[in-house]
């Protein structure tokens, strides 16, 4: 079955970088495109950044210059490299494929 499984969330100070991994099985990596969202409280999930099989990227305006998404299909992993974090970016991140989702994986950005 499909299985995503998010890690790298956690609390950083406005200005730091974190990166997010999102490990897949149970599908064949290579063949589909991966997305972050991300859902703050009391908000709707919204969509961060997406990034296709041939690694064509889409970023949403308010992460584009500071987020990059990137996949590695060696290790069947899809990546969120978040730099210049603000507080406006705390949020439960979730990997997503097809109608399939991971756990999600908490950032919270405070000082």
């Amino acid at each position: 079955q499909v299985q995503l499984v998010e890690s790298g969330g956690g609390l950083v100070q406005p200005g730091s970088s974190l990166r997010l991994s999102c490990a897949a099985s149970g599908f064949t990596f290579r063949t589909f495109g991966m997305a972050w969202f991300r859902q703050a409280p009391g908000k709707e999930r919204e969509l961060v950044a997406t990034i296709s099989t041939g690694s064509t990227t889409y970023y949403a305006d308010s992460v584009k210059g500071r987020f990059t998404i990137s996949r590695d299909n060696a290790k069947n992993t899809v990546y969120l490299q978040m730099n210049t974090l603000k507080p406006a970016d705390t949020a439960v991140y979730y990997c997503n494929t097809m109608t399939y989702w991971g756990q999600g994986t908490q950032v919270t950005v405070s000082s």
